[in-house]
């Protein structure tokens, strides 16, 4: 029997990377409606001051706000209402000592006022007075002109991932279109006679495919669009015909199952034959997914993995791997990780990286990681948890009370 060509995670991810280094990742323009999500391809500048003008967080009085310094709740002062700002029209007179102007939330401040008094400490005197009971000070609930962004500032880097409040920045600079990146190609083959459609019953010996929607679901969520799903049977010839129509289209062909040594399990042959040099990792340093294949084929610029069958194996690997890999092309930040203090004492496996999940819970001194056990063919052990931390393959476990960082899921 071959022995597994073993790599660690780092050595994997330095040879795929190696693989991609002259891909040109074509760009697409989008709107801002189809923009969340996706990945910039440019930086964007503000191409002017964002707001333009000076204007009011609060409904009240724009004042001087040397007229209020003596002002107190039992001593007001008394501001004659020079007029009253109008939503959304522009503020063309000026207001100076003693006087002060109606203005609403997000109204634009008259010249000469520099503070504004919330309504809440004002009330009517006379004809055309106000008593204020706030002393304020300068710029108070104001914004100043380019205090969100100043003309020709960097609003949001290339590389960014597009979330809720970055589309609001961009309709505030008047963005109504972005150079995003394409979305990397992707096919799923899982393979086995014993998978089943979702919606069938098992009979026995039979098991539901689990690996083609929950790989779909982790690959669309970090950048790539799924283009062909499908489950194979255990026959070699009808693997490689599905490999090679699937490098035809795709920018990476992922497989699930049949990765390890078994009698049945082709998976490395066949892309060892698909790839134009062979399979370069047949093996990782990981628990789980030890079983895992990896190799490129130059010719049709295709990237190819082998997953291990159990579903918290291939997760685990492709988020390690390939959520990593397209993050690094595209210039993204990895997200951020959770700092943690564990529950209770974990082991590792020595020459492996060991990841294992856990459930994040509240506590005084900020998050605890609790250990989610549970074996890698069982998906529950994933649904159960929050995220999952690494242990460094050369460390023997860790005890409880130790400091972890947790990467959500």
């Amino acid at each position: 029997m071959e022995l597994l060509r073993v790599d660690s995670v780092e050595k994997a991810r330095e040879k795929l990377l190696s693989c991609v280094q002259d891909w040109v990742i074509p760009c697409e323009t989008v709107t801002l409606t189809d923009a969340p999500g996706r990945i910039l391809a440019n930086d964007v500048f503000a191409s002017e001051d964002i707001p333009a003008f000076r204007r009011s967080t609060v409904d009240g009085y724009a004042v001087l706000s040397k007229d209020t310094a003596a002002a107190g709740e039992s001593i007001p002062v008394f501001l004659t209402v020079k007029s009253r700002v109008e939503m959304g029209a522009a503020s063309t007179f000026t207001i100076s000592g003693g006087e002060c102007a109606e203005v609403p939330t997000g109204g634009m401040l008259p010249e000469g006022a520099d503070a504004v008094v919330m309504v809440e400490y004002s009330e009517h005197f006379g004809k055309d007075g106000v008593a204020l009971h706030y002393s304020a000070a300068n710029g108070e609930n104001t914004v100043r002109i380019g205090e969100d962004a100043r003309e020709g500032e960097l609003l949001l880097p290339r590389g960014k991932r597009l979330l809720p409040q970055d589309i609001g920045a961009l309709a505030a600079a008047g963005v109504t279109e972005v150079q995003v990146y394409a979305r990397l190609k992707m096919t799923v083959l899982s393979t086995g006679d014993e998978l089943i459609p979702p919606e069938q019953k098992p009979l026995p010996g039979q098991i539901r495919d689990i690996n083609t929607y929950a790989l779909k679901a982790l690959a669309e969520k970090n950048g790539f669009t799924v283009i062909h799903t499908a489950v194979i049977p255990d026959r070699e010839n009808i693997l490689e015909e599905a490999v090679r129509s699937a490098m035809e289209v795709s920018d990476l062909v992922a497989v699930s199952g049949g990765s390890s040594q078994g009698e049945k399990d082709w998976t490395r042959a066949v892309l060892d034959r698909a790839s134009g040099s062979g399979v370069f990792t047949h093996g990782l340093a990981i628990k789980p997914g030890k079983p895992t294949i990896l190799g490129y084929d130059a010719s049709s610029q295709t990237l190819l993995a082998g997953l291990p069958g159990h579903p918290v194996s291939a997760m685990v690997v492709f988020e390690l791997l390939f959520c990593r890999l397209i993050r690094e092309m595209m210039g993204t930040s990895p997200p951020p990780a959770v700092p943690a203090l564990l529950t209770c004492n974990v082991a590792s496996s020595p020459g492996k990286l060991t990841c294992w999940p856990v459930r994040l819970v509240r506590s005084s001194n900020g998050y605890e990681a609790e250990p989610v056990f549970g074996k890698s063919g069982l998906i529950t052990t994933l649904t159960r948890a929050d995220g999952f931390f690494t242990i460094d393959r050369n460390k023997e476990g860790l005890t409880a009370g130790e400091s972890v960082f947790v990467e959500i899921l």
